[in-house]
């Protein structure tokens, strides 16, 4: 097992979690694709004692405490911790395509991805949305956006979406692809026979019986009952603020948001620094930080590494199956 792994920005914190969780141990063998320099910089300011082994291919076969396999790609610019530098965008996706390609090509098991400022991005000149639609197109994939705590797993049928666009977006195609591919990924990925889905309603009160909204009775609640007729376990769709509660997750596998800021909240309540982002839907694992750069930390040492390293353990354990 091999996984491969993009630090992100490097003026974030992405680096100084990389480094961080290799002077621990990763607990799995992986190749980091970054520039070494701009690493062995950051190493030193935060006072860590890392070797650096060049290495451009798969498989790393090691995972020892202190040492760190790198596959070597430089930056644009210099790098400031703290300060984005547009010229670095590139950079940035250069390695995360590497990565991607490199999993499409079987050399890696898994991704692991640090975070990226899309802003940073978007100003270089480079429409960009997130890791999950980049990955998505890279794959000529169709991607369904998951995060994971433990005792929560909340989906979104919609992700990156300006709120007055979500409603219609919400059609019966996307809800039906996406629900196929949250049921398949629970079984694939985590080895459940037969997961129990949560749909939340789009509208307050799931629409209110039509009276606060009718995307409910109209797109959401026949779709549901299409895929049960499949075979696939849905309850829904249910009210949002009363569904994330014990009466209901008790008995559910995973939870399906209809956006983004519905679900998110609650599940970065309950698991903010021990929660991973999955996408579901790719031909190869991909798990992520459930952060973003964090600047004001960066080259601080004071960037908590937890999320990184259930990311790393999740891949892991994915790949295991």
């Amino acid at each position: 097992m091999s996984i491969v792994i993009t630090p992100g920005e490097p003026a974030g914190i992405g680096p100084d979690l990389v480094l961080q969780a290799a002077h621990q141990g990763l607990g799995t063998p992986a190749l980091i694709i970054a520039d070494p320099a701009m690493l062995a910089q950051r190493a030193r300011q935060l006072e860590l004692d890392i070797t650096f082994i060049e290495a451009h291919t798969a498989p790393v076969r090691t995972a020892e405490p202190g040492k760190l396999h790198v596959h070597p790609v430089p930056l644009s610019q210099p790098c400031t911790p703290g300060k984005l530098e547009a010229g670095n965008a590139r950079y940035v996706l250069e390695c995360l395509q590497l990565a991607a390609e490199g999993c499409l090509k079987n050399e890696y098991t898994a991704l692991v991805t640090g975070p990226v400022h899309k802003g940073i991005i978007n100003d270089a000149g480079i429409p960009f949305s997130g890791h999950t639609e980049f990955l998505a197109e890279l794959s000529g994939s169709y991607p369904v956006m998951m995060l994971a705590c433990p005792g929560l797993r909340v989906a979104l049928a919609t992700t990156h979406l300006p709120l007055r666009k979500v409603s219609d977006a919400i059609t019966p195609e996307l809800l039906t692809r996406v629900i196929r591919i949250l049921h398949a990924g629970l079984q694939s990925r985590f080895g459940l026979d037969c997961p129990k889905i949560l749909v939340c309603g789009l509208n307050p009160h799931a629409g209110e019986g039509g009276h606060l909204g009718t995307k409910e009775t109209q797109v959401i609640a026949p779709v549901l009952e299409a895929l049960r007729q499949e075979g696939i376990r849905l309850l829904g769709p249910l009210p949002a603020d009363t569904l994330f509660t014990p009466r209901y997750l008790d008995q559910a596998d995973a939870v399906l948001a209809m956006y983004h800021d519905q679900g998110l909240p609650v599940l970065k309540h309950k698991g903010f620094g021990q929660a991973v982002n999955i996408t579901l839907g790719l031909p190869f694992i991909r798990t992520s930080v459930d952060h973003g750069t964090a600047l004001e930390l960066a080259g601080s040492g004071k960037a908590e590494v937890g999320s990184l390293l259930a990311a790393i353990h999740q891949a892991a354990q994915m790949a295991s199956l």
